[in-house]
């Protein structure tokens, strides 16, 4: 315990006179949701939350991808499987995500539209600019392509989503595509050409 700091377990009802940070979530009591309202002028809270897609392990292509972690850390086998792509696949890959067919929002989310900059649909990066991706969530930097010694252009990393390693997530793939089109674009992703998807990315 630090001696600045007081564990008390007991609901919170109203914001505090003294400074304080508020993270209570999506489970925040009415009481407290009140205090918060009358405090912000707003009448309603938002929170963010999104999942990316989840695919197969054995569906993965290992003879494309690779495992490896950024500036190969000294592991034998890095945390990551890395699916790795030329300018002209992640051009290819870029056209499509951006001409795919994505769900009907909410109606106040079409009147308000706007995302947390830390939780963005992978179409909204797309849209922000051609290399958006290649600078964000799809950059190659400190990875090495064992096929030929060379950094990607782009790279897609898929991380370990169960303890047994047969889960892997699409690390930064949140999304609002409609299924049949997530399972399209990203079956352009080198490598996961027969990924199966245990789970859709959703926000």
């Amino acid at each position: 315990a630090h001696p600045n700091i007081a564990l008390i377990r007991e609901e919170v009802t109203a914001v505090p006179d003294t400074p304080a940070i508020i993270a209570s979530g999506p489970l925040t009591s009415s009481a407290l949701t009140a205090s918060i309202s009358q405090l912000t002028g707003e009448q309603y809270l938002y929170f963010y939350d999104a999942v990316s897609p989840i695919v197969d392990h054995d569906s993965i292509d290992l003879n494309i991808a690779f495992r490896q972690s950024r500036y190969d850390d000294g592991q034998e086998e890095g945390d990551y499987i890395n699916c790795p792509m030329t300018k002209e696949e992640y051009d290819r890959f870029c056209d499509a995500l951006l001409a795919a067919e994505t769900i009907t929002l909410k109606q106040f989310e079409q009147e308000d539209p706007h995302f947390f900059e830390g939780c963005m649909p992978v179409e909204v990066m797309a849209q922000r600019g051609r290399k958006a991706l290649a600078f964000g969530p799809m950059r190659p930097v400190g990875l090495i392509d064992p096929r030929n010694g060379k950094r990607p252009y782009a790279v897609v990393q898929l991380r370990q989503d169960n303890l047994v390693g047969s889960l892997y997530n699409i690390v930064g793939f949140q999304t609002n595509l409609k299924w049949g089109e997530q399972r399209r674009v990203l079956r352009l992703i080198p490598g996961l050409e027969n990924a199966e998807f245990l789970r859709y990315g959703m926000m």
